[in-house]
């Protein structure tokens, strides 16, 4: 088999050489940032694993683990608490994405500098919540009226701030005309005309989308850096601005959408998507309570690219305040749980996934429980162990 680098400098491959260099760089900060980016590396190593429990298969997102969690802004305008990302999204058995999640716990934990018996605790309660969601068969949502502990405070605190405060921090006043910050740390200018062809492009579109009755329209456009494993990707921010009203403005994401890493190891048979991007759009929409506002498709230069109103890196639960607060990461972890046993159900019986029936028998079911911990924790291990191999190769150079 190759080496840890090798296999990740052959996934990466084609993925834009400048943003790479950030990505490999964000991966060497912690065990946990590597993890985040080496998504292929998990589904790989599981894949020839011959005695993991099995599973329903269902819809999963692919890349589950805390940050991935994270608040949102609804098509109905209400903020809600769901997964957010489904760039690898996919049909795949369950305890695929909850494995993922629960090794994430033992990684992010010793991360922390937490205890590793408080993890393996932490670990053993999202197994029960998430099967007990499911034994429910309730898919539920988290929204402010619903949410509790950490999670009412974070909901409430993000429904209450305003338009005006994410625009401050991303942009500029120059010459009196509002535009996006070359200074902000997650952008990066455009080459002029490859500029001038995205805006001509998202007006085109807008015209086709809801924002047309009002008639907003692309102002500025930069690079956008985000998130870890998909640095390197093609990624926009659009500012755009109203034409009926003075000063009002929206931030709008146009990311490329890549194949699922979890493709070349999963068995069941996958539909025939319009595009990748369609791909990322159906599934979200399947295993959320509420799409993101503005969610749609476009190509651009023969290449699928996701469109929504932006979702802010910062409206996720920032561990590393909480980690001497062990009831609140507890309740926090709880409802992780709760939302990914929710997603599956609320997908269950589409295109091949399993209907609600069979996840309710599963969840009641408590057999795979150990097996799916002492794998998780294992696994961790193993991963400490390839972030040293990869840390190795990085300051050696051979990423270049």
């Amino acid at each position: 088999m190759s080496s840890i680098p090798e296999r990740i400098v052959a996934f990466n491959k084609g993925r834009l050489p400048e943003m790479l260099k950030l990505k490999y760089e964000s991966m060497a900060e912690s065990v946990f940032r590597f993890y985040r980016g080496t998504c292929h590396l998990f589904y790989e190593d599981l894949a020839k694993v011959g005695n993991f429990p099995g599973s329903p298969v269902t819809w999963i997102c692919g890349d589950l683990h805390p940050e991935n969690f994270g608040s949102f802004k609804g098509d109905n305008r209400l903020v809600y608490f769901d997964l957010n990302d489904f760039d690898e999204a996919i049909l795949a058995p369950c305890l695929w994405e909850i494995s993922r999640m629960v090794t994430s716990i033992f990684i992010g934990f010793n991360d922390l500098g937490m205890d590793r018996k408080d993890a393996s605790i932490v670990a053993g309660k999202f197994i029960t919540c998430y099967a007990d969601t499911l034994a429910s068969g309730k898919a539920i949502s988290i929204d402010p009226r619903t949410a509790s502990g950490i999670v009412a405070t974070f909901l409430n605190k993000v429904e209450e701030r305003k338009q005006k405060e994410l625009l401050c921090k991303r942009t500029l006043m120059k010459k009196g005309k509002l535009m996006l910050s070359s200074e902000y740390e997650k952008h990066r200018l455009l080459e002029k005309s490859l500029k001038k062809e995205l805006e001509q492009h998202i007006n085109t579109w807008i015209k086709t989308s809801s924002l047309d009755k009002n008639g907003f329209t692309a102002t500025d456009c930069v690079f956008r850096l985000a998130g870890t494993g998909s640095i390197g990707v093609k990624r926009y921010l659009f500012l755009l601005k109203r034409g009926d009203r003075k000063n009002k403005y929206l931030l709008l994401d146009m990311k490329q959408a890549m194949p699922s890493s979890l493709l070349p190891y999963v068995t069941p048979k996958q539909p025939h998507w319009k595009s990748e991007a369609d791909r990322v759009i159906q599934i979200k929409q399947r295993m959320q309570n509420t799409p993101p506002a503005l969610l749609g498709t476009t190509f651009f230069k023969g290449e699928s690219f996701v469109i929504q109103e932006m979702q802010p890196t910062e409206d996720s639960i920032n561990f590393e305040l909480l980690k001497d607060r062990y009831k609140d990461i507890d309740r926090v972890i709880e409802d992780m749980a709760v939302l990914s046993g929710a997603s599956q159900l609320r997908s269950s019986g589409r295109q091949g996934s399993s209907i609600a029936d069979e996840l309710i028998s599963f969840g009641q079911n408590s057999s795979w429980y150990k097996g799916l911990l002492l794998y998780a924790e294992k696994y961790s291990m193993q991963v400490r162990n390839d972030y040293q191999q990869y840390l190795l190769a990085y300051k050696g150079g051979k990423l270049a």
